[in-house]
């Protein structure tokens, strides 16, 4: 069996002294892992650095196997980041997310995309820890939705209002308004107005830290914890920098 794709490095994991455990993100066939020979060998090395672009082909006598890699690069995105500590851990948090999330060898597109559209807002000049923040929130929302945990910010679940939207009850996923709230307020989430499309202004750090607490508390809720592992720690460590 053999397939080709284009694909973004979600992670590099040595095997032996020079070959390597290779994982993507593919357009076509979602978060994939290979063994790559010689991945770390002097030539392979600088291409599997997390969040280069490339175009892979797999190869398997049997698609439940591991798989073999054969990778060009396309782009590097990294020659833009370096020296900004703070676009690195952004990366290193994204695309540790996506790698924990996303269920291997099935096609999420979206996912696919807004991570690629991530990686791009990290190679802009300039920018801000608020803007990678608040966009790996708005990723994070969407990572829900692709996994069938998606919340429901459109109304209010206890008056069916539009209008309002400042938290989200912790149990069903649903937003509630302002006024039904305030019985609640101590064990609802906030709701920041940059996760329902509203405000086309830059969020705040405050609102980008409410966001990533929002979609993070499902996350570890429906996957981390299912999974055993907790939240990957790059992404714990980007949220530690960001808000301490």
């Amino acid at each position: 069996m053999e397939w080709q794709d284009q694909a973004i490095v979600l992670s590099a994991t040595r095997l032996g002294e020079a070959d390597a455990i290779l994982e993507v993100m593919t357009i076509n066939h979602g978060r994939s892992r290979g063994f790559m020979k010689g991945g770390f060998g002097r030539r392979n090395r600088a291409n599997l650095q997390a969040g280069n672009h490339l175009q892979v082909t797999w190869r398997s006598r049997l698609e439940t196997n591991l798989g073999r890699f054969t990778v060009e690069l396309l782009h590097s995105p990294l020659g833009q980041m370096i020296g900004s500590g703070a676009k690195l851990s952004a990366l290193a948090a994204v695309t540790s997310v996506v790698a924990t999330t996303m269920p291997e060898n099935e096609v999420h597109e979206s996912a696919h995309a807004g991570l690629l559209a991530f990686i791009e807002l990290l190679e802009q000049e300039g920018g801000s820890p608020t803007i990678w923040a608040s966009a790996l929130a708005r990723l994070e929302l969407g990572i829900l939705s692709e996994l069938g945990y998606g919340l429901d910010l459109r109304k209010c679940a206890v008056m069916g209002t539009i209008e309002d939207l400042t938290f989200v009850s912790p149990k069903s996923g649903c937003a509630v308004c302002t006024a039904a709230a305030q019985p609640y307020k101590a064990k609802l989430l906030s709701l920041p107005a940059f996760l329902l499309g509203k405000n086309a202004e830059l969020p705040t750090m405050d609102a980008a830290a409410e966001g990533l607490k929002l979609t993070g508390y499902f996350l570890e809720r429906h996957v981390w914890q299912v999974a055993g592992k907790g939240q990957p720690a790059a992404r714990e460590r980007l949220f530690s920098s960001l808000f301490r």
